[in-house]
């Protein structure tokens, strides 16, 4: 039995921990890079932006997870890094709906990323798949357009699944890595109101859900990838402070320090994102760690 996955974007933070789970699980994985061959595993070549990809790359797949798009976090957010981050989402989906259209491949199952900036700033309302995306917000707009890409595959009849991705922690990149840096030095605090909901999932989680959805035939739709117990930001602030052993010593960081710092990408952090996982739990999937406690002592529990 063939078991080879290929992903896109398989460089960044969740690509490269997901291949190794793959590796681990006993399947067969190739990267698509736009420059091949510089790591371990199998790679072809591809340009997005200028819409060409080795022939070989998808009649190689059993299995594509899709989760190319250049970091939201890296940067002010000028008109061309907006550009930027809507492009390399887009034109990589559509490059990947494009040869799955030709049918000249066995691939069982497309699994896509999105991410729950889909829902804008909801404040403490719970929004489930079910809630519209956001009018007037940058995110959501790159979210939509993004889904909207991976859903033609799905109307190509190939089985495909798109996760609404929440905050990913992991002390190797992400969010956290700033968050933790300065409760370690002692200058935690929460941003904004500290009353906005952070939506999270830890990256072990978030791989072993691709995994589950790319093996299992009743994932098919929209997902939202976030553990069950959202916190808000103070309540995320002093989880992170209690298992760091460290005391939060500042008042709230307020919000137009941020938006000076940030500019518009403080959105990431300033948005209320209340973000329900019934359906993924009523899908069968189990978390490992479905509290936040659980997850930063993952991470940090030894030190």
């Amino acid at each position: 039995m063939s078991r080879k996955v290929l992903i896109t974007g398989g460089t960044g933070m969740i690509g490269t921990r997901l291949a190794e789970m793959l590796i681990d699980a006993g399947y067969e994985v190739a990267l698509l890079s736009r420059t091949p061959g510089n790591g371990r595993y199998r790679s072809f070549r591809w340009d997005p932006l200028a819409g060409t990809i080795d022939e070989a790359a998808v009649p190689y797949a059993d299995y594509i997870i899709n989760l190319a798009g250049s970091s939201v976090s890296d940067g002010k957010w000028t008109q061309e890094r907006k550009r930027e981050i809507l492009s390399s989402r887009l034109a990589g989906t559509q490059l990947m709906a494009r040869e799955l259209a030709t049918g000249n491949h066995h691939v069982q199952a497309f699994i896509s990323a999105s991410a729950i900036g889909i829902y804008g700033d909801q404040d403490d309302r719970i929004v489930t798949e079910e809630t519209p995306p956001a009018p007037d917000d940058f995110l959501a707009e790159v979210c939509r357009q993004w889904e909207a890409a991976a859903q033609s595959v799905a109307e190509d009849g190939i089985r495909t699944a798109i996760f609404r991705i929440g905050i990913v922690l992991s002390p190797e990149g992400g969010a956290l890595v700033p968050l933790a840096r300065t409760v370690k030095l002692m200058a935690g605090a929460p941003l904004g109101s500290g009353r906005q909901y952070m939506s999270w999932i830890h990256l072990d989680d978030l791989c072993r859900l691709f995994i589950q959805a790319m093996e299992e035939p009743q994932w098919q739709g929209t997902f939202n990838a976030v553990a069950p117990t959202p916190v808000t930001n103070k309540e995320f602030t002093e989880t992170l402070a209690a298992v760091l052993h460290r005391p939060l010593v500042l008042p709230k960081v307020p919000e137009f320090g941020l938006k000076l710092v940030m500019g518009e990408m403080s959105e990431i952090v300033l948005a209320s994102q209340r973000v329900s996982a019934e359906k993924t739990l009523q899908q069968g999937f189990r978390f490992e760690f479905p509290t936040l406690r659980e997850a930063l002592e993952s991470f940090y529990g030894e030190q």
